[in-house]
């Protein structure tokens, strides 16, 4: 998907956790993760298929308990998902994912809150900066799972539950990355949009990250929902580095 040196790696990495915070994810284990869900996707190894939990809540915390014994280690990943490159920087993570850190940004974001809300309405919407990280990939992963339309067949029940990836950057384009996972661009046919590789491309411009070069290695085929289940599919973790978006 792309490279970049040592020194931006760095940047990226402390910047992920400013920017997640309290719910920062512990790359190399989000890494693992990552590669079990394109390995076994949508089957009963998948660590987050929505076709096996009642909700996306049990989905969440099913994820979160391999998530943690990852981080832990507790729980040892099969060799085939550590094998390839996986940024890691164990002082940073141990800080960061320390408890007395994570309840420093929720004091924070209350502060923030306190100081600027124009009122105690907005209180509501501190849950989400609580657990921000974890609930863009529940997002990605339910939604991106169940409805929407599919471009490729690929054994599994991935789909792109919009266009366009504006809200969620893209990242809800999952039935073009499972097939071409490699490609930094989730978008595929002429009217979808991913936000993210724009800005992928601009950061290769201007030399901080190097794209690699993707051919595709097969023509698209056009999967669309039956007029059955139209009504439903109207609705339908890059977030890492080299080849790790969601």
């Amino acid at each position: 998907m792309y490279t970049t040196s040592k020194g931006w790696e760095k940047t990226f990495y402390i910047l992920t956790w400013l920017v997640q915070g309290s719910s920062y994810l512990v790359p190399r284990a989000y890494a693992v993760l990552h590669r079990m869900h394109h390995t076994y996707s949508d089957t009963d190894k998948d660590p987050h298929s929505p076709h096996f939990f009642k909700d996306i809540l049990h989905m969440m915390l099913h994820t979160a308990k391999i998530f943690r014994g990852f981080v832990t280690g507790k729980n040892l990943p099969d060799p085939q998902f550590t094998r390839d490159y996986i940024p890691m920087w164990n002082r940073l993570d141990k800080f960061a994912h320390h408890s007395l850190t994570r309840l420093s940004f929720v004091a924070l974001y209350i502060s923030f809150y306190v100081l600027f809300a124009p009122s105690y309405w907005w209180f509501l919407l501190l849950p989400l900066h609580f657990a921000m990280g974890p609930i863009q990939g529940a997002i990605v992963n339910w939604f991106g799972h169940k409805l929407g339309y599919s471009n490729f067949n690929n054994g599994d029940h991935s789909k792109n539950t919009t266009p366009w990836g504006l809200i969620m950057m893209g990242e809800l384009f999952q039935n073009n990355h499972h097939k071409y996972k490699q490609s930094a661009n989730f978008a595929q046919r002429w009217f979808e949009f991913d936000s993210t590789y724009v800005i992928m491309k601009g950061l290769h411009y201007i030399g901080i990250i190097k794209l690699k070069p993707f051919i595709k290695t097969a023509p698209l085929t056009i999967h669309l929902p039956s007029p059955g289940l139209a009504s439903t599919n109207l609705l339908s973790n890059r977030n890492s580095y080299s080849n790790l978006r969601n």
